[in-house]
């Protein structure tokens, strides 16, 4: 499975991650303990989904260790991806 993936110890609701693609992609903002279960390919839970604008900005429910992960979820290329903490 391919895949970027960023990670954050400590992010909040008031913290907002900007993700600029160049073209559509999968966006996950996954919580520590659900992270391997998407690595695994178990059921998760996640915030975020197909993104189709960009640049796009997320942000978690709550405070805590969070991944984002982007992904074509298959599909064949590449996309060019920036990520900022806003």
């Amino acid at each position: 499975m391919k895949y970027l993936h960023y990670e954050w110890s400590r992010l909040c609701p008031e913290d907002v991650i900007e993700i600029a693609l160049d073209k559509q992609a999968n966006i996950r903002l996954i919580e520590h303990h659900d992270f391997p279960k998407y690595h695994s390919g178990d059921s998760y839970d996640f915030r975020g989904g197909l993104a189709l604008v960009s640049p796009l900005h997320i942000s978690p429910p709550h405070c805590g260790h969070w991944h984002l992960v982007i992904d074509l979820e298959g599909y064949a290329g590449g996309v060019n991806v920036s990520v900022r903490l806003i």
